[in-house]
């Protein structure tokens, strides 16, 4: 039962992750798109969106930080 609970455990990470970044970045962009879009001119909400674009990004290099530290063999984090 021990092995079952592991992989049970690890589907739903992968599964969660995927929700996370497979919708939610997305949506998190179009939100910072919605908030420029309604900005007219104001200096704060373009601040905001651009906080959240800058936040997007961070995240998808992040991303793509750890693919490539994996297929060079590096660890990351420990």
């Amino acid at each position: 039962m021990d092995l079952l609970g592991l992989v049970l455990r690890s589907f739903m990470e992968v599964l969660l992750v995927g929700a996370l970044l497979g919708a939610g970045l997305p949506a998190l962009f179009a939100v910072g798109v919605r908030v420029l879009a309604a900005s007219e001119g104001r200096r704060s909400h373009r601040s905001a969106a651009y906080a959240i674009f800058a936040l997007v990004v961070m995240i998808v290099l992040l991303g793509i930080a750890v693919i490539v530290a994996d297929g060079l063999g590096v660890t990351l984090g420990e």
